[in-house]
C-alpha cells in the first residue's frame, strides 16, 4: 500500500458526494450531493457554489456547448452554469417511483451513459445510452450501476455493479456506440456476516482511468482507493482517512491531482466522529496523470 499526502480540497460535506469531474477550460471541480439534491462547483481557491435542484442528481457531465447535462430521478436536465437555468431534455426511461439515475459519463463521441439503481436493492436497474435525443437501453440485471470509464484506446468500456462487489468490460465500438462481450473485469470479498467493517475491503463504487489505462476505483466502505492494471490486476491501494469514498477523478493544471468524492449520510455517530472528513472531497498527488474528461453533446 503506497503513501499519499491526503487534503482535503474542500471543508464543506457533502451528504452523498458523488460523480466528480474535472472543467480544463474552468479549472474548477463541479460534482453533485444526491442526498442534499445539489450541483456543487469548487473552485482553486476552495470557493463553493451550489445549485439546488428539485429532484436527486446522480450524475452530471460538462457540455461541449457550456453548462452541464445533470441526470436526476427525473430524467435528464441541462443546467447553465452562469444563468442557473434548468431545462428538462427527457423524461427518465425508468419508473422513478423505483429507480433514479446512479454513475455516468460521456463517451469521446458525446454520447452520455448513465446508469440506474433500483430502490429496492433488486437486479433490476440497468444502462442507457443518451445520443441524438433518445435515450438506449444498453445493459441490464444489475442493482447498482456504477463505476463507468473508458480505456485510453476506447476499446474498452468498464461498468460496475456495487451491490455485486463485480466491475465488468466490454468491448466498446467508438463509431458506433456499440458494446459487446461483457465480462468480469475484477471482484471483491463481500462482507461476511458479522465481518467487522475495520476487515472489510469494501465494494467498487464510482471509478477513473489513468493515462496508462489503470483503473482506479473507490472502495466504498473500505476506507481506500484501488488501481488496477488493464488486466484487473491489483498494483496498489491508497489508504483514506473516510470510509465511504464514492468516486475518483483526475483534476488539476497537470491532470495529476486524484479528486475523491465521500458519503457521511446515514453512518454511524462513532464513525462520524472518527473520521472529520467523511463527505468531504479529498485530494492527492498521482505520479501518472489522468485524461482529459470527455465532453457531452447536449
Amino acid at each position: 500500500m503506497s503513501e499519499f499526502k491526503i487534503e482535503r480540497a474542500g471543508a464543506a460535506p457533502a451528504r452523498l458526494g458523488e460523480s466528480p469531474v474535472w472543467s480544463v477550460a474552468e479549472q474548477a471541480l463541479f460534482y453533485v450531493d444526491i442526498a442534499a439534491r445539489q450541483v456543487l462547483r469548487l473552485d482553486a481557491e476552495a470557493r463553493l457554489t451550489q445549485w439546488q435542484l428539485d429532484s436527486e442528481p446522480g450524475c452530471i457531465a460538462l457540455v461541449e456547448d457550456g453548462g452541464l447535462l445533470v441526470a436526476r430521478r427525473d430524467g435528464l436536465w441541462h443546467l447553465d452554469t452562469i444563468s442557473g437555468a434548468q431545462a428538462q431534455l427527457a423524461a427518465p426511461p425508468f419508473d422513478p417511483a423505483r429507480q433514479r439515475f446512479n454513475d455516468g459519463k460521456p463517451d469521446a463521441a458525446g454520447r452520455f451513459w448513465i446508469g440506474t439503481i433500483d430502490d429496492a436493492r433488486a437486479p433490476q436497474a440497468g444502462l442507457f445510452r443518451w445520443a441524438d435525443g433518445s435515450f438506449s437501453a444498453m445493459a441490464a440485471g444489475i442493482t447498482t450501476s456504477n463505476g463507468l470509464a473508458w480505456s485510453p484506446d476506447q476499446r474498452t468500456l468498464y461498468w460496475s455493479d456495487t451491490k455485486a462487489h463485480e466491475i465488468y468490460a466490454f468491448d466498446f465500438d467508438l463509431a458506433s456506440g456499440g458494446i459487446a462481450n461483457r465480462r468480469v473485469f475484477a471482484s471483491f470479498m463481500p462482507r461476511a456476516p458479522g465481518q467487522p467493517l475495520a476487515e472489510y475491503g469494501g465494494r467498487p463504487d464510482g471509478a477513473a482511468i489513468d493515462a496508462e489505462g489503470c483503473l482506479w476505483v473507490a472502495m466504498y466502505e473500505g476506507g481506500r482507493l484501488v488501481r488496477l492494471s488493464p488486466a484487473g490486476e491489483l498494483l496498489d491501494e491508497v489508504a483514506l482517512p473516510v470510509r465511504c469514498p464514492t468516486m475518483p477523478t483526475f483534476g488539476g493544471a497537470d491532470l495529476r491531482t486524484l479528486y475523491v468524492t465521500s458519503a457521511c449520510d446515514g453512518r454511524p455517530a462513532e464513525e462520524l466522529a472518527r473520521e472529520p472528513w467523511a463527505g468531504c472531497v479529498l485530494q492527492l498527488r498521482s505520479a501518472v496523470p489522468g485524461l482529459p474528461p470527455n465532453l457531452a453533446r447536449a
